[in-house]
């Protein structure tokens, strides 16, 4: 069986990874891949948004099956050309994938359908926008890009100057182009932040184990906000009770909202939480995998991936399917110097195997590139290093112990990740 992985980051790593684990032994290639990736599967120099290049290298190679991760092609109708040339895929459709692609689609569906979620208004002009947050005075307030920034159009504003600066940012010098049209303005909640994971097959939801992703570049949570500087899987604060509340009020619910809306979700759908006092809400949907989320909770996965991703796709996932390790997982990531600011590629990395690989921990490639038998940065974020053990503690030890071998000139590491899990497990 042949499949395509499109993507180039450590999230797509982490899935080829366990797609390799299957029973049905696949042959995986991945477009475009990455030096890391290339130990794995057969890399492919094609944009992971040239839907057109994709469909057809996927006829051209007699493809069986294609796995398409990032937001962008899905946003774009990935998964719809490839069903129309015949090519099964795992994703949601250009309509599902709205519901990430979209923050006024998905705000506004969450409110017709009785789904908790932080109170809002959507703008289309900056001057209305401007002069709603200051009739509100609230602070800190929470102002989105409508469509896809690359994980960088949400913006906290922490007062009224900060609040001004951030919808001039976003709908007048246009920071994140089209996405900046339209901006949802939101109350601010606070409490603990959850990623669950879950897989859709249009009408079942499954979730996958907790996670918690640590967004801020430094310790502390302080620094600029990044894609990810490190996960851990399951979330000590996410308690059976919890789950329960979750699924009965949020991902059920989520399910029948897009299927009455005509657009049925089938993929992996991420769900954002934070547990306030008033229960569980959604800070905000993602219609694939979360990076580095995927890093944590895959490895605890006990199940086979490739057979999950063809339910999905059929409609036929059912609960037997999958299961679940014990123990924990950490993920620790090792980004540029100066990410998520301007960066220098190119430095050799120090440490690892020809494999690009580590004893006692697995290494899932973010931005390397590999030449002459040598790996050398090539991104912000460059390798997860990750660990499963019995405890979050153990894990932890394990992770970082990787991180102290594999090193690289202005190599930038958060030496707190999982410290407030940590602390969630004692309480």
């Amino acid at each position: 069986m042949k499949v395509l992985v499109v993507g180039s980051g450590g999230r797509e790593h982490a899935v080829i990874r366990k797609l390799k684990e299957s029973a049905w032994k696949p042959e995986i290639i991945c477009a475009p891949g990455n030096g890391g990736i290339s130990a794995d599967a057969e890399c492919v120099e094609i944009k992971a948004t040239d839907i057109a290049g994709m469909v057809d290298y996927a006829l051209s190679h007699k493809v069986d099956y294609v796995v398409v991760t990032p937001d962008d092609p899905l946003a774009l109708g990935m998964v719809d050309a490839l069903k129309e040339a015949g090519i099964p895929a795992f994703g949601p459709t250009k309509a599902a994938a709205r519901i990430e692609a979209s923050k006024v689609f998905s705000k506004n569906l969450m409110e017709k359908y009785g789904i908790p979620t932080a109170k809002y208004e959507v703008f289309e002009s900056a001057r209305e926008a401007a002069a709603y947050v200051r009739k509100e005075n609230t602070y800190p307030t929470v102002i989105k890009a409508d469509g896809l920034a690359l994980g960088k159009g949400v913006l906290i504003a922490q007062d009224e100057a900060e609040a001004m600066e951030a919808i001039r940012t976003l709908m007048v010098d246009k920071a994140f182009g089209e996405s900046g049209t339209r901006v949802v303005i939101e109350e601010f909640l606070t409490g603990i932040e959850v990623s669950v994971l879950s897989f859709a097959d249009g009408e079942t939801v499954i979730p996958m184990v907790s996670s918690m992703d640590h967004k801020r570049a430094l310790d502390h949570d302080e620094g600029l906000n990044t894609g990810g500087m490190g996960t851990i899987a399951p979330s000590p604060y996410y308690t059976p009770e919890v789950a329960e509340r979750c699924m009965n009020e949020i991902f059920v619910p989520t399910m029948k909202a897009m299927k009455a809306e005509g657009c049925p979700f089938s993929g992996c759908l991420y769900f954002g939480l934070i547990l306030t006092e008033n229960g569980p809400k959604v800070i905000e949907y993602n219609s694939r995998f979360g990076d580095p989320e995927t890093q944590s909770v895959l490895p605890l996965l006990d199940g086979d991936l490739l057979k999950i991703m063809m339910a999905c796709t059929e409609g036929k996932l059912e609960e037997s399917m999958v299961s679940w390790k014990s123990g924990a997982a950490a993920c620790v990531i090792e980004a540029s110097g100066g990410y998520p600011g301007s960066y220098e590629k190119g430095k050799e990395i120090f440490g690892m195997n020809r494999m690009g690989q580590l004893d006692d921990v697995t290494i899932y490639h973010a931005g390397t590139r590999y030449e002459a038998g040598k790996y050398y940065t090539n991104g912000g974020r460059v390798l997860g290093i990750t660990a499963t053990a019995p405890t979050l503690k153990e894990a932890l030890e394990k992770a970082y112990a990787g991180v102290d071998k594999v090193t690289f000139e202005g190599m930038h590491v958060r030496r707190d990740i999982g410290a407030k899990a940590l602390k969630g497990i004692k309480e």
